[in-house]
């Protein structure tokens, strides 16, 4: 992560070090703390940054993940009915179909079920009290690392459900004697964490500090932990506050995901990457864009999410008056469609040039062809969000592109959710949905369709699913309002089948849809992930999900 790389030999040891036996047995070996470490103030910056340095495996290491992760954020959307993860080695696949069992891992969702950087915040909870050094300075401290720990929690519960809530180091005996805590018990764990480390957090920081938390972060963390739990009354109020700290949207869409633009006023929060690809390397984006621009297509939007754009005048596509044509079916429509993915005939940039081709993944003869099974996408579709345009990435590999994983729209939007679902309809939800659509040039609400707490319903969720798509939320959108079985099941599909015009990017429809990447099954299980199975192996005492 930029500016928490630097982290003197001893602490390195000392927080990297963990023993494999079980998940929970991370802790680092505090006969070395003791005697040399928590002398000063560098002593606890240079902790805090191992804490913000977080996870720190074979794989992650490599690719500079920190306390949260970008590659499983943009991932997550694998999950819903947005994206296909055509790789089935990258373990997200067999969530996204319904398949997973607790047998089943993945390169990348395999260290979900993770206590690395838990482990370290206790760790550094434990230690730092004695610390001869300024009072503020270290009360700031450890609010970040409360937060960072109450993070990891959020993130795990949501996704496994109640989980081990461990906020001391373990023995080894004690990590294997670990019981679940209910997720409701998880929840209040993170929301008091959340509330106690808000007053005493800065509002922004300066120089090397950037990217540390902030009390808009720790307090918009704490709004969408209260919507996911459904607690609309305590979101709202943070929301209102978060409101009145300063945050604005930035003006352009598109150029919000790009280096050049990044910290910018929209942003809350973030996971930060270093900028000397000498020094970190990360994986994240490299696995968006298609073969002919050097990438993996690994997440492969679907033609669901194309479905879920309206068109320009406001209207969806099967709404008679929309002007929608299906036999040109991306013209018109949301400017969010073409920043988020690169469609058949859409013009880009390839990596080092200044003139644009023309997207195409039909042909036989292309590099990007469908079906040619060498790193194109299935469905004829590419993110293209985090990477419209390639010549900002020298290489691919090593991007240096944060992470955004909170941003300003979010709160927009979940007020304007909370206060439809108290049934406090007035102009202030019109106007936070407005500011989200205006940004990019859609009209204004209609409230004469749009006047009722029903009618706002479907749109604050769609808003929500073209707002966010590819930005990890949309999954835990479909758990929280339960509607899996309405969006998931049944086969999966891309663009229609046809031909690219390579002058002129004409795209001509000549059949149905390309074959169907998959077929999905979902039932009330597959709303939480399975306990790994390996866990529950090294510790009887963890139990499975039902259904597992």
């Amino acid at each position: 992560m930029k500016k928490f790389l630097i982290i003197n030999a001893a602490l390195t040891m000392l927080l990297l070090t963990a023993c494999k036996k079980n998940f929970l047995d991370r802790q680092p070996q505090d006969a070395y703390s003791n005697s040399s470490l928590w002398t000063s103030a560098s002593d606890a910056t240079a902790a805090l940054n191992g804490v913000y340095n977080g996870e720190y495996d074979s794989y992650s290491a490599a690719n500079g993940n920190g306390w949260a992760d970008g590659t499983n954020v943009i991932y997550f959307d694998c999950l819903s009915d947005n994206a296909y993860s055509q790789y089935g080695w990258e373990g997200f696949q067999a969530f996204g179909n319904g398949s997973i069992t607790p047998t089943v891992t993945g390169y990348y969702a395999a260290n979900l079920w993770n206590y690395t950087t838990i482990q370290k915040c206790n760790f550094f909870l434990a230690n730092v009290g004695p610390t001869p050094m300024d009072t503020a300075l270290k009360a700031q401290m450890i609010a970040q690392v409360r937060f960072i720990r109450a993070y990891r929690y959020h993130l795990m519960s949501q996704l496994y459900g109640g989980v081990p809530l461990v906020t001391t180091a373990l023995t080894t005996a004690e990590a294997d004697a670990s019981v679940r805590t209910s997720k409701d018990s998880i929840t209040r764990f993170v929301l008091s964490e959340l509330t106690a480390a808000i007053p005493e957090l800065a509002t922004s920081y300066t120089g090397t500090d950037v990217g540390h938390i902030t009390k808009g972060a720790a307090t918009a963390l704490k709004a969408r932990v209260e919507l996911y739990a459904g607690d609309y009354a305590a979101c709202l109020a943070d929301c209102q506050s978060v409101m009145g700290m300063g945050y604005s949207l930035y003006p352009n869409y598109t150029d919000l995901f790009r280096v050049a633009h990044e910290n910018n006023q929209e942003v809350i929060l973030d996971v930060q990457y270093v900028d000397n690809p000498s020094a970190n390397s990360t994986y994240v984006y490299a696995v968006m864009p298609s073969n002919s621009s050097g990438g993996y297509a690994s997440i492969c939007p679907l033609q669901s999410l194309v479905d879920n754009y309206e068109m320009t005048n406001g209207k969806i596509i099967t709404d008679p008056a929309s002007g929608y044509d299906p036999a040109s079916p991306y013209t018109n429509r949301d400017p969010r469609l073409a920043a988020t993915i690169l469609y058949p005939g859409e013009a880009f940039l390839q990596p080092g040039s200044t003139s644009p081709t023309y997207y195409d993944p039909l042909s036989a003869s292309s590099p990007d062809n469908y079906a040619s099974g060498n790193n194109t996408s299935p469905t004829g579709y590419i993110v293209k969000k985090f990477t419209s345009n390639l010549n900002d990435f020298p290489n691919l590999f090593q991007s240096g592109l944060n992470s955004i994983l909170i941003r300003y729209a979010e709160i927009l939007l979940s007020y304007a959710e909370c206060k439809i679902e108290l049934g406090q309809i007035d102009a202030s939800v019109y106007n936070a949905i407005n500011l989200v659509r205006g940004r990019v040039g859609m009209p204004a609400v209609d409230q004469a369709v749009y006047n009722s707490q029903s009618a706002l319903r479907t749109l604050i969720r769609r808003e929500r699913r073209t707002e966010f798509a590819m930005e990890g939320l949309r999954w835990f959108d479909i758990q929280r309002w339960q509607i899996g079985p309405q969006v998931m099941p049944g086969a999966v599909f891309g663009a229609w089948m046809g031909t690219v015009d390579p002058a002129t990017g004409k795209y001509t429809i000549t059949g149905s849809n390309l074959p169907s990447v998959e077929t999905r099954q979902f039932t009330s299980k597959n709303y939480l992930w399975p306990v790994p199975q390996a866990e529950i192996n090294i510790n009887n005492k963890l139990t499975q999900n039902p259904g597992f």
